[in-house]
């Protein structure tokens, strides 16, 4: 946003077809993506499909905002309302992965003492409640869990270290340095790519060496669910901060006014942090 000052009114949008095709996209792709993990033979082509869908409706959902931002529609009260907007999306995403982290607890905390107690070994007098065991029956394939070193603890590394990147360009940003918020900015793109290139392999490795998979019992779909999702996450703050890259290069940004910037920089700082709970609750406990 170059000036939100300039425009003294509230500027309220015509009516956009994007809200729609952004539903529809997200729709098309969670069907994709039910079917794909129930081993259908067309879900991982309209998962794919929803997801092209989608980047395309972002793409020129956000250029249609880059537009009305870069004309001087934007006032001081548009400004507040993508603030507030952008600070209950994070709070949806806290309230997602605290749904996630929730499930982890009750697990491990309330159901496996509960199926391991005395009055179960009667139905189960093999079942041991430690944390990634095969169930209660036994129907889960044998698999080896997975610890912290060495690919978790460096991915912690470069997300902590893209954390401070990411505060040095944005304070270049507010100095008016333009070239050195667009290297450490782009310093933090490349160690998102990095981390997600780490934790690629480290599924892969999961799959191939420790067989663990999603369906590996509770703690398959836990671990596979939560580190999933997280570079989910990782990979669309990238996006935003490689559009937010883009724009500096492009002269958008002033040094009091910014705010991509910042929404772009808080949602990857959130990330930071869930990937902290992550990796002691998930890796280390």
């Amino acid at each position: 946003m170059s000036s939100p000052h300039s425009a003294p009114y509230y500027f309220i949008p015509g009516p956009s077809r994007w809200p729609m095709a952004a539903g529809i996209s997200m729709l098309v792709t969670m069907a994709g993506a039910s079917g794909w993990v129930n081993g259908t033979a067309w879900g991982p082509g309209v998962c794919t499909a929803g997801i092209v869908a989608m980047l395309i409706v972002l793409y020129n959902w956000f250029g249609d905002a880059i537009g009305e931002s870069e004309s001087g529609k934007y006032g001081e009260r548009v400004d507040l309302s993508y603030r507030w907007s952008m600070s209950w999306f994070i709070f949806s995403e806290v309230m997602f992965f605290g749904a996630f982290f929730g499930a982890l607890f009750y697990a491990r905390a309330i159901s496996m003492p509960w199926l391991s107690d005395l009055d179960h070994k009667v139905i189960w007098p093999d079942y041991s409640g430690h944390w990634g065991n095969i169930g209660p029956a036994g129907t889960v394939e044998q698999f080896s869990t997975m610890g912290p070193f060495p690919i978790p603890t460096i991915n912690t590394a470069l997300l902590l270290t893209s954390g401070v990147t990411l505060t040095i360009a944005h304070h270049a940003l507010r100095a008016g340095h333009r070239a050195r918020t667009a290297l450490f900015l782009f310093a933090t793109i490349l160690l998102g790519a990095i981390f997600m290139g780490f934790q690629a392999y480290e599924y892969h490795h999961a799959y191939s060496e420790l067989n663990l998979k999603l369906t590996s019992g509770i703690y398959g779909s836990t671990f596979f669910m939560l580190t999933g999702f997280h570079g989910f996450h990782v990979t669309m703050g990238a996006i935003m901060l490689s559009v937010v890259l883009y724009r500096v290069l492009r002269g958008h940004f002033t040094p009091e006014h910014h705010f991509a910037f910042e929404g772009a920089a808080w949602y990857w700082h959130f990330v930071d942090v869930v990937w902290l709970g992550l990796y002691v609750v998930v890796y280390w406990l």
